[in-house]
């Protein structure tokens, strides 16, 4: 079974990475914690996909084409680059712009995904 990605605990809402395929089954609170699957399909009206800006130095990821809500209870928690080496993330906080730049050439970007703390993980 694939390990590596991100996990929320359904009963205290706590979210980890697995970094290890190899490694056993992710547990909270007693049970096994649930792989997210980054959704790509933005049909409310706050806006998740990551949008990719090509900076001369690096990207710019901007979550939505409107901005997601940065408040204290719903907002983006971190914004993620992969490259087939990397994982570059930026961690947000409410009252933050819901945006990162990273120094890194387009071309190497495997993904990019974000995670909002209401509907969880999203991706480019």
């Amino acid at each position: 079974m694939k390990k590596r990605g991100i996990y929320k605990c359904q009963t205290c809402a706590n979210v980890v990475e697995g970094v290890n395929a190899d490694a056993p089954d992710v547990v909270c609170c007693g049970k096994t914690m649930n792989r997210l699957e980054a959704q790509t399909d933005d049909a409310s009206n706050e806006k998740h996909v990551p949008v990719i800006n090509e900076l001369d130095q690096g990207v710019e990821i901007v979550v939505g084409t409107t901005l997601h809500p940065m408040e204290d209870k719903h907002y983006i928690a971190f914004i993620e680059v992969l490259t087939e080496d990397k994982v570059l993330r930026a961690e947000l906080k409410p009252g933050d712009k819901p945006q990162a730049k990273f120094n890194i050439d387009k071309s190497k970007i495997v993904e990019v995904r974000e995670y909002c703390t209401v509907h969880d993980l999203w991706k480019a």
